[in-house]
């Protein structure tokens, strides 16, 4: 029992306010209104307006190249037409030479890739996990990474020729060195502890670095992979200059040999929208297998 109410019972005067209890409120306390609170990517652009700006930039610099031409400002000896590399483009569809040449690069593209980031992914997983492992391939990994990759040309050349095994070990040497570094760097900046607690569960070897390791190391995988697929179009256009018959590559040498500034513009785009789609899908992937990321960026 409180002093207030044993002076109450009393008779007594009750104490000041301040030196006992509290003073009672003058009026009755209202239940306080909780809500749960907003979510970081409550605030999500519409899926059409995020498209919007996405392709505002490049909208912006195709009409300026567009009006330059159109124009005479720009000198069709300097860059071709927006009309001219419209015309090449149907010229090359309604021959069927550009989806051969297409399907011939990314056949390439694909086969060197899958073989360059598996090798890497696999020793970056086994220089990261072990103190071995680490000894003995991080010194050799470093030095092929700081090797340019196209001075193994003629090297290569020397080994297996100009024909499709030259091509596809060069795209393969050129991606193996992101997808190693960061997957050496996202190894190592797992949580020991979780490490550990399934070590504890019995995981071991394969199990423990499918199950755990490159799961925590993903975010740097995927950059990895995003990396790679951009250097491998360097040795793809490296590749198919020398001793091919096929692919885009191969096109924009034919352009060079018969001045056709057009056909030269065109294989740009063609790389710049193969470069696109492969950055799609790897967001795609990104935001099915990690979509807690989405909700920290800024809006």
């Amino acid at each position: 029992m409180t002093v207030g109410e044993t002076a109450a019972r009393s008779g007594a005067p009750a104490p000041p306010a301040g030196r006992g209890d509290p003073p009672a409120p003058d009026r009755p306390l209202v239940p306080l209104d909780l809500r749960p609170p907003a979510r970081l990517d409550r605030r999500r652009r519409h899926p059409a307006l995020s498209a919007g700006v996405r392709i505002a930039v490049p909208l912006v610099l195709l009409a300026a190249w567009w009006y330059g031409s159109a124009s005479g400002r720009l000198s069709p000896d300097v860059l071709t037409g927006p009309g001219a590399v419209l015309g090449a483009l149907r010229e090359l569809v309604s021959t069927g030479q550009l989806t051969d040449y297409v399907l011939a690069s990314a056949r390439r593209a694909g086969l060197g890739v899958l073989t360059g980031c598996g090798l890497g992914l696999l020793l970056g997983v086994a220089a990261g996990l072990s103190a071995l492992g680490e000894e003995l391939i991080d010194p050799t990994m470093q030095m092929n990474r700081a090797v340019p990759f196209l001075a193994l040309v003629p090297l290569f050349i020397s080994w297996f020729g100009v024909g499709e095994t030259f091509k596809i070990v060069l795209i393969a040497v050129a991606a193996a060195g992101p997808m190693y570094a960061y997957t050496y760097l996202g190894v190592r900046n797992v949580d020991r502890k979780v490490v550990e607690a399934a070590r504890g569960f019995g995981l071991r070897g394969v199990r423990l670095a499918a199950g755990v390791v490159v799961p925590s190391a993903l975010p740097s995988v995927l950059m990895a992979l995003r990396i790679s697929m951009s250097v491998s179009l360097t040795g793809l256009i490296a590749a198919e200059q020398l001793g091919a018959t096929e692919g885009v590559g191969y096109l924009v040498t034919l352009a060079q040999q018969y001045y056709r500034n057009d056909y030269m513009v065109l294989c740009i785009l063609i790389y710049a929208l193969l470069g696109l789609g492969i950055d799609l899908v790897i967001r795609a992937v990104e935001r099915y297998a990690m979509p807690w990321r989405g909700q920290v960026t800024a809006r």
